[in-house]
């Protein structure tokens, strides 16, 4: 069975404020879960991306959504942990 790649929701972070810890830590979890689909699947699977706002889906690469999923994943994980570094330096002081 073919698993549709999920993207990134505008919700996601895109105009709105510095989102909470919680919040990031369950982001990173879910596209961890992305990345490993995509890693796991064999090679000739088809998948399938979700048009935004939409129930429309498109035939995607899957190599192209990994990359793209992994480079997601690394923004999720950087910002994860500017907010603790900050969160770290408040309490310092």
């Amino acid at each position: 069975m073919e698993m549709p790649a999920r993207e990134a929701r505008p919700e996601d972070g895109a105009g709105r404020a510095a989102p909470g810890r919680g919040d990031l830590s369950s982001r990173i979890k879910e596209q961890k879960i992305v990345v490993d689909e995509l890693s796991n699947l064999k090679k000739n699977r088809k998948v399938y991306r979700q048009q935004q706002n939409s129930n429309i889906f498109f035939l995607a690469d899957r190599t192209e959504l990994l990359s793209e999923s992994k480079n997601i994943l690394d923004e999720l994980k950087k910002e994860y942990q500017e907010i603790e570094n900050s969160e770290k330096t408040k309490t310092k002081k």
